[in-house]
């Protein structure tokens, strides 16, 4: 086969004009080639994607020179992450949506593991990567994604309020003024209203009830016009379907009328987990949401009708009614899952359920964009090197799912990458001597 049609020589034909068209939100031609190189570091194999290791399989020959000019363009150049996302998403979401509207904003967390004190908003705090509370960064991302593809739009680093009001560790590490403390709810808020703004199509927002729990979190969604499939937690206190807070008190004729309403001992909301166990064994049906890896995703849930309770006899009505779907797995003890959902009165079950769990997406790209891409290898510590590095590393994702989009969903998988030869004797900044002897 001719080399200049083979389908390598197409894919890497594909890839230059992708990052031709990222390269003119820039701001400035120098910096076009480093955008090149990075991704295509990115891209190539190799278990680091830190800086000085992808110089070497770019440029073998010129490692140190290209391992400086990366590391300007990450840490210190003055290009936008907004604008280069922005970019990434015009090129990519045309081949999503050829496969299917969008139908999901995806919001979640994901943390990377530190050591030390000083990289941009590291502290103890809870991470999924390893299970529990540990040093670590913690980013918030929206994806956008249908039952084909998912892609992240948004990437914020989470900055803790000890951070935001350490004076000297935030000019340390380059933090903007106009960044202050912002709840993880909040950041996706923030999010959100920037993707409306920018004309993204709207999709049902899914999240853990991290931010399902956070009641002006899913107020706001309502109020932006927004239906959401958010998880809750099993203490999550709602009323029973059919019932609601009990109307204000009678006015005694003195004083203002009260208009709050109110509970009282014999009339007060159950737990999410009490109101699971109270249905009857009637509302559960068995149900098959997907193919996953090892065959079909069935299991069993059930779904009412019923009102947020948290807080509301500080209300003048009672909030209204929302889908309260559970999944209770046949061979456990107790309900696993809870989820509240704004979605149609009228909408089926298993739509309600398919619809919830397409939230699997970020799992997928989180593993892929860790695994493969190294969007957790950054080695710097300052503000902007974090989230250049995660532009990238998003932008290098998207080239993936545009090039799977090109190919029905089960096609293979297309990207053919080739590790270029580290050069003989390298040895990373900081390595041991492997000469020197061992001190006693």
């Amino acid at each position: 086969m001719d080399r200049l049609n083979s389908p390598l020589a197409a894919d890497q034909l594909r890839f230059a004009r992708y990052l031709e068209a990222l390269s003119g939100v820039l701001g400035h031609v120098d910096r076009i080639a480093p955008l090149k190189a990075y991704c295509t570091g990115l891209l190539l194999p190799g278990a680091r994607k830190s800086i000085e290791p992808m110089a070497a399989r770019i440029a073998p020959a010129r490692v140190q020179a290209t391992h400086q000019a990366l590391h300007h363009f990450v840490s210190k150049g003055e290009w936008s992450d907004s604008a280069l996302l922005a970019r990434v998403r015009s090129e990519v979401l045309p081949t999503i949506e050829s496969q299917g509207p969008i139908q999901a904003w995806i919001v979640d967390d994901t943390g990377f593991p530190k050591k030390g004190r000083h990289s941009v908003g590291v502290g103890r705090q809870y991470c999924g990567q390893i299970g529990k509370q540990d040093n670590c960064q913690i980013a918030v991302t929206l994806s956008v994604a249908n039952a084909q593809a998912s892609l992240p739009v948004a990437y914020r680093l989470y900055l803790p309020e000890a951070w935001a009001l350490d004076a000297e560790r935030r000019g340390k590490a380059g933090v903007p003024e106009e960044i202050g403390f912002r709840t993880k709810p909040e950041i996706a808020l923030d999010q959100i209203r920037a993707a409306l703004d920018d004309g993204v199509p709207a999709g049902l927002v899914l999240a853990d009830a991290g931010y399902g729990i956070d009641t002006a979190f899913r107020t706001a969604l309502t109020a932006l016009g927004l239906r959401y499939s958010l998880g809750v937690q099993s203490s999550t206190s709602l009323w029973a379907p059919g019932s609601a807070p009990l109307p204000p008190k009678p006015w005694s004729g003195r004083g203002r009328p009260p208009t709050r309403v109110r509970r009282s001992p014999e009339h007060k909301p159950l737990s999410a987990e009490t109101l699971a166990r109270s249905l009857p064994e009637t509302a559960w049906q068995r149900v098959t949401w997907r193919v996953g890896t090892n065959g079909l995703l069935t299991s069993r849930f059930a779904a009412v009708r019923a009102r947020p309770a948290h807080r509301d006899e500080l209300r003048h009505e009672p909030r209204p009614e929302e889908w309260f779907l559970i999944e209770w797995p046949e061979v456990e003890d107790a309900p696993t899952k809870y989820w509240l959902s704004t979605l149609p009165p009228e909408t089926p079950l298993a739509e309600l359920v398919s619809r919830t769990k397409l939230r699997w997406r970020i799992e997928r790209d989180y593993q892929e964009l860790k695994q493969e891409i190294g969007l957790g290898h950054y080695e710097g510590r300052s503000w902007r090197g974090f989230h250049h590095h995660a532009s990238l590393c998003i932008a290098a994702y998207g080239f993936l799912v545009s090039e799977r989009g090109r190919f029905p969903p089960s096609g293979p998988e297309i990207i053919e990458r080739q590790a270029l030869a580290i050069p003989a004797g390298y040895k990373p900044r900081g390595a041991p001597d492997p000469d020197r002897a061992t001190r006693a």
